[in-house]
């Protein structure tokens, strides 16, 4: 590592960034924070050289000599940092002579490392708002310019910002922010185009967005921090839509068949999400106002009723949404709760049903970038699917219905404490073994445990290929029920709610009907794609985390890959949500990938009926969709 320097002749000196190394040479007296941004070297700057955030302090390996010396205010701040001897404050000192600047991770922007269950992506941090701390010049009899013009001066001025305009609340506002804070105040700039927010003093460092993925079922949402990508609170609820119908397709339906059913299911989605946002703020002790921008996730009904636009044309052939690409409205008008001017970005739609949640999936998982050909699924009541790899992208939408998130399914429940979420089945007794959530009496099976158990079920020769009961074993375990036949899991006196706990006839064809459109949809666009076999399964969803590979491979939910090539990444679409609150590059990338996927319609498809049909039977009607699959059912 270079750690000498020497004085430069001839009024350029040279200054060397560790540890990328990169270099330049400059006029004598220009900031290390200037050369850093001609040399592509990305330090964290807040305030803007105003002295009042110490973000930008720097290590000097070489060359302290020449340097200009030391202020008052910048010492103040690198007491305050407890930075070593040789730091110094990028924005404020300049050089006179060669040096060489460490850049240690504290102080760098650029990248920031998402994870995302299990799996890490890199992202450039750029989120669209963005805070800029600001001490004005006070107007007097001789300087009598507009208080909006004199922000734009000091923009320009003192970060080269020109050409923003100014939302109309803000800039109502904007005359008593000024003189109530001495002229010292802090502007949030959306997209470089339009201040979003004013606040007094320096809050340059408080810049919060928040990611939502409106998910049929269950609504989630990440309170994140703009500056550096970190989740700060999650909270989440179940989407209180669900008193009009558990499924899309009903609540579309109550949309267009009451007066005001639009009104009454946008309501109850704007409640929740102030609701999440109002948790989530109280979690990480901020204002709900300090949040500068909401980006939004969601299947294309979700999409729709969210925006208050009529969902009816996407009910009906040919199922064409309002709108593709991503879009950018003012949360007041959405009637969200944050900050003053702020605007919420909707993600981009494929087609059809294929909506926001997918586009958020694939930014997260990116397979548009891969060799390989992967097979995505993102499990929920709207399944999506997605093939393909950097030479082509297939898509499709899978009216999976709730069952394998626990409706519709004689006891399941949600993920919550006391739901079974693994189950065993001794192939010989018959007998049952089980985990519950928090180790908790059992009162239901969530979906883990409900892939589980159909899956042990056929194992264990309980439940026959078609589906159907083996009423012939000798067993208490299977019987009949008011001729309904099930497999009791839970015995009354092992569960808190004093009654069994089993999975009937009933539920085992709702699981068919779930998994059976699935894989339909996955062998359909296998069948396009021109392939046998597939590299790669990414199970996304709510859900996706807990589920069973083995399990899942058993019953068919999934295409025959070897198990170590079943990934789980758990809400990829909030993962795609939060991504997009964080760089505007990635919002470029969603509109372009939702542009070249190309959809498949699988309720026109001729072979749809025909796929369904096979898909139904574990793991499927024809053996040659899973050769291996003797092997499969005894690794476990």
């Amino acid at each position: 590592m270079e750690s000498t320097a020497r004085l430069s002749d001839g009024g350029q000196a040279r200054i060397v960034f560790q540890p990328e190394g990169k270099r330049g040479v400059f006029p004598v007296g220009t900031t290390i924070m200037d050369a850093a941004r001609e040399v592509g070297v990305d330090i964290e700057t807040i305030c803007g050289g105003k002295l009042t955030c110490g973000k930008c302090q720097v290590i000097i390996e070489g060359g302290m000599e020449n340097l200009s010396p030391v202020t008052e205010d910048e010492q103040r701040l690198l007491d305050k940092k407890k930075a070593g001897k040789n730091y110094r404050l990028a924005c404020v000192t300049k050089f006179y002579g060669d040096v060489v600047v460490y850049v240690p991770e504290e102080s760098r922007g650029g990248e920031q490392i998402i994870l995302k269950e299990g799996v890490e992506l890199s992202v450039e941090m750029d989120p669209a708002v963005k805070k800029y701390y600001l001490e004005l010049e006070k107007p007097h009899l001789k300087d009598d310019l507009g208080d909006f013009e004199r922000v734009l001066n000091a923009l320009k001025k003192d970060y080269g910002i020109e050409g923003v305009d100014i939302d109309y609340q803000v800039l109502r506002k904007m005359p008593d922010v000024l003189r109530d804070n001495d002229w010292k105040v802090t502007v949030s700039i959306w997209d470089d185009k339009e201040i979003v927010d004013i606040e007094g003093g320096y809050t340059a460092e408080e810049v919060y967005g928040l990611a939502v993925d409106i998910g049929t079922t269950t609504v989630v949402g990440y309170l994140t921090d703009l500056r550096t990508g970190e989740v700060l609170a999650v909270d989440s609820m179940m989407n209180p839509q669900v008193t009009y119908g558990e499924d899309v397709m009903s609540r579309i339906t109550f949309a267009m068949q009451e007066p005001d059913g639009l009104d009454k299911l946008n309501d109850k989605i704007i409640n929740g999400l102030n609701k999440i946002l109002e948790k989530a703020c109280q979690q990480a002790n901020i204002s709900p106002t300090k949040v500068s921008e909401v980006t939004i996730v969601g299947n294309t009904g979700m999409h729709h009723i969210f925006m208050k636009i009529n969902p009816k044309h996407i009910a009906m052939a040919p199922y064409v949404p309002a709108l593709h690409q991503s879009h950018d409205v003012k949360a007041r008008d959405l009637g969200l709760n944050i900050a003053e001017g702020s605007y919420v970005h909707v993600l981009p739609i494929e087609a059809g049903w294929v909506g926001a949640d997918n586009v958020a999936v694939l930014i997260a998982t990116e397979p548009y970038k891969q060799d390989e050909m992967q097979l995505i699924i993102d499990i929920g009541t709207n399944g999506e699917i997605v093939l393909g790899n950097k030479e082509r992208m297939m898509s499709c939408s899978a009216a999976a219905g709730p069952a394998l998130e626990g409706a519709h399914i004689k006891h399941g429940m949600r993920a919550a404490t006391g739901a079974i979420e693994k189950i065993r089945i001794d192939p010989e007794t018959y007998e049952s073994t089980y985990n519950t959530i928090g180790n908790a009496p059992p009162r239901g099976i969530c979906g883990s445990g409900i892939i589980d158990a159909v899956a042990e079920m056929f194992r264990a020769g309980i439940v026959k290929k078609n589906g159907r009961f083996n009423l012939d074993l000798d067993t208490p375990r299977v019987r009949e029920t008011d001729g309904i036949p099930e497999y009791v899991i839970a015995w009354a006196n092992e569960t808190s709610t004093g009654h069994d706990i089993v999975m009937t006839q009933k539920d085992i064809r709702e699981v068919q009907l779930a998994k059976g459109a699935m894989s339909a949809g996955a062998h359909i666009l296998m069948n396009e794609m021109g392939v046998d076999k597939v590299d790669r399964v990414i199970v996304a969803g709510a859900f996706g985390n807990y589920i069973d590979k083995l399990s899942a491979l058993i019953i068919g939910l999934v295409p025959e890959v070897p198990l170590d090539r079943i990934d789980s990444v758990g809400n990829a679409a909030g993962v795609g949500a939060r991504i997009a609150l964080i760089s505007r590059k990635k919002r470029k990338e969603a509109n372009e990938i939702a542009r070249r996927v190309e959809h498949i319609k699988l309720a026109v498809h001729p072979d749809f009926e025909k796929e369904f049909t096979r898909a139904m039977f574990f793991p499927h009607m024809e053996k040659k969709r899973y050769q291996n699959f003797d092997e499969i059912i005894r690794s476990r």
